[in-house]
């Protein structure tokens, strides 16, 4: 026990950039005694590695060498989730209990901490959010532990920014919002922060057309992928009803006549629309569809734009520049969505179309 407790001081010190004289230095020890704990010749006493583990960001099991997810701390998170989604608030005396037993675990401080935020947010309580937010950044001191991917820094920023602004606190939530912020995911809430409890609309503009151009390409992304789950499991009725849907969502926000970088996706997807007619027995609609991709196709290509300077509701639509991988032209994400079908039929009425006028 005591040579893993050796390596793992070593380990965690040299992991977190630390030599002996700076743990020495915090723990109020000499650095001699760090060294001799790391050769395995003495062992710190329960108190200093009680105080070595929160140095590290750890736990006192993890420290000696345990394995950190053993199957009492792994139940007791698992009962903490279950409160949650049964929304029993006796979960929130199960959390302290649990913090006192794992005070150093990333998943108990965690579900702890979603407790609180969640029934804080509920009630109105703003003793249960301030105590939300204080196991959130104790969480953020652990998070190497962390093994679930849909959890993050930027994921406990989000529920910190909340749990501020519920508590009456939007400047704060704004400050948090903006400090991460990759690829501005979180430009919809920073510009509903601003044009509402900040009341400063003129601020909020750009961060509401980012997240609206941003929210257009993922859901086009979104669209395509449902599209071709339901064509390779034949589904070929509810692969058209969403193509119908998004390309009238899609026509919301074009401006008259004006070409703009939702046109060459569009393009791909009324080709997919001609085929699910053609699928499903829509003939005559699978040759207007066709027909209208190769006019759309016609008319991006000869005044092409990729940007957002021809959509509503964007400010500043110049700034927005799309990149993708259907081709060159318009006209050759048509040939290209054609080709993936790989229906002879469809083909044969491209052909067809093609030739037209």
């Amino acid at each position: 026990m005591q040579l893993a407790l050796a390596e793992n001081i070593r380990r965690y010190r040299k992991d977190h950039g630390l030599t002996q004289q700076r743990v020495a230095d915090a723990l109020g020890v000499t650095p001699g005694a760090v060294y001799k704990w790391e050769a395995g010749l003495t062992a710190p006493d329960l108190g200093l590695l009680v105080e070595l583990a929160d140095l590290f960001g750890t736990s006192v099991d993890a420290l000696l060498g345990y394995e950190m997810h053993s199957s009492g701390q792994a139940d007791t998170a698992a009962r903490l989730k279950a409160y949650l989604r049964g929304r029993d608030m006796a979960g929130l005396a199960e959390a302290e209990k649990a913090l006192l037993r794992y005070p150093n675990s990333f998943d108990i401080v965690h579900e702890s901490a979603e407790l609180y935020y969640n029934f804080g947010l509920m009630a109105r309580d703003e003793a249960l959010l301030r105590r939300a937010v204080g196991l959130m950044e104790r969480s953020l001191l652990l998070l190497e532990q962390n093994a679930d991917p849909k959890i993050s820094a930027l994921s406990i920023h989000v529920d910190m920014a909340n749990a501020w602004s519920s508590m009456g606190d939007d400047e704060k939530m704004l400050e948090i919002l903006k400090k991460d912020d990759p690829r501005g995911i979180n430009d919809d809430m920073i510009g509903l922060c601003l044009a509402g409890a900040l009341d400063r609309p003129e601020e909020a503009k750009g961060y509401l057309s980012s997240a609206l151009v941003g929210t257009l390409a993922r859901f086009i992304r979104i669209v395509m992928g449902y599209e071709n789950v339901f064509f390779k499991q034949g589904d070929f009725a509810s692969g058209r009803d969403l193509i119908r849907l998004a390309l009238d969502f899609f026509e919301g926000f074009r401006e008259p006549d004006r070409c703009d970088l939702l046109d060459k996706p569009c393009v791909a997807l009324r080709v997919s629309l001609a085929y699910a007619e053609l699928m499903t027995g829509g003939g005559e609609r699978a040759w207007t569809e066709l027909r209208r991709a190769k006019e759309l196709a016609r008319r991006f290509d000869q005044a092409p734009s990729y940007s957002a300077e021809g959509m509503r509701f964007v400010w500043g639509g110049k700034e927005y520049t799309a990149f993708d991988d259907l081709g060159q032209t318009a006209r050759d994400s048509l040939l290209k969505a054609v080709h993936d079908m790989d229906s002879e039929a469809l083909a044969k009425m491209w052909e067809e179309v093609d030739r037209e006028d």
